[in-house]
């Protein structure tokens, strides 16, 4: 298994435009996200970029970057757009997806999704989630959940469907974070089909998947990373990164 991971970004956010060059503590968050990426250490790492200036910001920190078409639709296309670059003669058979705005992921979470491809042959995309850590997560619609065939080591399941309704029920309920690790061709596969009834009635990607016949697991994580979606979580992240000194 030959893995890439790849951080798709782009600085048109509709809740925070220009988040991956947004100031946390003297460093963008692009170049937080990418340092961790790299701690991880499961193959090179690199941007795809939506924007010359994110360009420009990871190639100054010492990270490498591939400009690609700001109208992609998704961080998937544009992973795909670049990959056309980085690796045209096909040596990496797995794509980690990175999101650019979790900047203090923990370097153990990009090695699970690596890991459980590598452990499930039948697994065609790999993520990561983590339980709730209050009963109000189950309510809000900004979480999703993962329904999934828990396996007897406590630290992977089958992913069976993704929600953002309310799960009901004493067993914990599982959330999703948006780390993926992608056979190559199964990334392919899913950037080439039309978004999925699912997908667009939930406005969760992952569903296109499920209905393309996918196989999604899930790897266990122990917790969930700062995601950074509007002013407030940035507030937060610049507060946290102080306590890192």
């Amino acid at each position: 298994m030959q893995p890439i991971v790849i951080i798709p970004a782009r600085m048109a956010a509709t809740r925070l435009p220009g988040k991956p060059l947004a100031d946390i503590e003297g460093i963008p968050m692009i170049v937080r996200v990418l340092r961790q990426a790299e701690a991880a250490g499961v193959g090179p790492v690199a941007v795809a970029a939506g924007d010359s200036a994110i360009v420009d910001a990871v190639t100054a920190a010492g990270g490498r970057a591939v400009l690609t078409d700001p109208d992609l639709p998704s961080g998937s296309d544009r992973i795909v757009a670049a990959l056309a670059e980085l690796d045209p003669d096909r040596r990496h058979d797995v794509v980690i997806n990175l999101q650019g705005d979790i900047p203090f992921v923990r370097p153990d979470a990009v090695r699970a999704v690596a890991r459980l491809l590598e452990a499930q042959p039948g697994c065609d995309l790999s993520t990561v989630m983590v339980a709730e850590a209050d009963p109000a997560e189950r309510t809000n619609p900004d979480i999703p959940k993962v329904v999934a065939a828990m396996q007897a080591d406590g630290r992977s399941a089958r992913a069976l469907y993704f929600t953002r309704s309310v799960l009901y029920g004493d067993a914990p309920v599982w959330l999703h974070h948006g780390i993926y690790g992608f056979r190559r061709q199964a990334l392919e596969r899913f950037c080439a089909a039309p978004p999925s009834p699912l997908e667009k009635r939930e406005r969760l990607e992952q569903l296109r998947a499920l209905e393309l016949g996918l196989s999604i697991w899930a790897a266990v994580i122990d917790a969930a990373p700062i995601s950074v979606d509007n002013p407030a979580d940035l507030e937060r992240a610049r507060a946290h990164a102080r306590t890192l000194g």
